[in-house]
């Protein structure tokens, strides 16, 4: 196999803004560009010097030359294209949340066991400098052993009827709404920051006056991990008003917290802020073109804070397929934390549903 590989992304939006040029970064060569519009996906395959632009999956897997795919589709079509793509024999990256639900999660993970292929899981901000930084000192022992984790984030983005957003993301149905875009990350720092999740009790009300939407634009979720964390996660995109965001995890010696990029130490000796590794250091964040950003959902993007991070994901998978040695931290994510963290988030949807603790599922 040649150390130039082959990659179709399958998506024109998040695909094009962040994907394709974040697996160039990681030296993957991008064969096709996989989308429903016809002249979309061929318009964006021209500008982005992408040879094939199809609008089946199947032609794009047909083509020479292509490894890997990743998918960067509305979550309720993953699992189609997830298990074409590892049956195919491609290595595939899904972006999440990775499923409708933990059985279609499972379908996936098991396919491309069977399959033998590479799978990862698009947790880009496993390689988040703050993220990643924050994992590292609370396994150090910088807080002691951790008791209490509180993660808030407030912002205007979806606030009022005049907020874009694509048509499956203001259906539930569709797998659309708050808790996926941001709650699948916070999950998945959670499990492997402060250990899995055991139960949680949770809401999920819309906020802002948006006419037609069902997914929710809102959660408030208290959860207990198996190691004994005591947690609260708020996060509204859909409130007027300043920012406002907490990220905090506070233990039986020290509290640790993130302001922006920064991570800080506080215990009996004062507040501090935590240096930088190297390893953890990114680049600066390079912004897409903004033409490119039509919704306030492509606006979550604006800041080009993805690509950094998604070009290490991506080279991690380069070289878990070319069969080389990869660091140990940050750990990777694949399908089997994508089924982890849907059985989180059938337990979030379920006890919104019915006002209830809800034990989450041993997978």
């Amino acid at each position: 196999m040649a150390d130039k590989l082959g990659v179709v992304v399958v998506g024109t939006g998040f695909g094009c803004l962040t994907h394709l040029p974040a697996f160039r970064d990681a030296g993957f060569e991008v064969r096709a560009l996989v989308g429903r519009d016809p002249a979309k996906t061929a318009a964006r395959a021209e500008r982005f010097g992408v040879p094939h632009a199809c609008t089946s999956l199947d032609e794009a897997l047909a083509l020479d030359g292509v490894d890997a795919v990743t998918v960067v589709t509305p979550p309720h079509t993953h699992a189609e294209i997830v298990v074409a793509a590892v049956e195919a024999g491609k290595h595939v990256v899904c972006e999440k949340p990775f499923a409708a639900d933990v059985g279609e999660a499972r379908r996936m993970h098991e396919a491309a066991e069977k399959a033998g292929v590479v799978h990862m899981l698009g947790t880009e901000f496993r390689w988040s400098t703050s993220q990643a930084l924050l994992a590292r000192v609370v396994a150090e022992g910088a807080v002691g052993t951790p008791r209490l984790a509180t993660w808030v984030l407030h912002i205007p983005v979806l606030a009022g009827p005049n907020a874009e957003v694509p048509e499956w993301w203001g259906r539930s149905a569709d797998g659309g709404g708050w808790l996926g875009a941001l709650a699948t990350h916070w999950i998945d720092q959670i499990r492997y920051t402060l250990g899995e999740f055991e139960g949680v009790s949770a809401g999920l009300p819309i906020v802002s006056d948006r006419p037609g939407q069902t997914a929710e634009d809102t959660f408030n979720i208290r959860f207990r991990t198996v190691t004994g964390v005591e947690g609260t996660l708020q996060s509204s995109g859909g409130v007027y008003g300043p920012p406002s965001m907490v990220t905090r995890v506070a233990g039986t010696h020290g509290t640790a917290w993130v302001e922006f990029e920064d991570v800080y130490v506080g215990d009996a000796d004062g507040d501090r802020k935590v240096p930088v590794p190297d390893d953890l250091a990114n680049p600066a964040p390079e912004p897409p073109p903004g033409d490119l950003l039509h919704t306030a959902y492509d606006l979550l993007h604006c800041m080009g804070i993805d690509r950094a991070p998604y070009a290490r994901l991506a080279g991690v998978f380069r070289d878990r397929i070319l069969g080389r040695e990869v660091p140990a931290d940050p750990p990777y994510a694949t399908f089997a934390d994508g089924v982890a963290n849907q059985a989180v988030i059938d337990a979030v949807r379920k006890s919104a549903a019915e006002s209830v603790w809800v034990p989450v599922e041993k997978v």
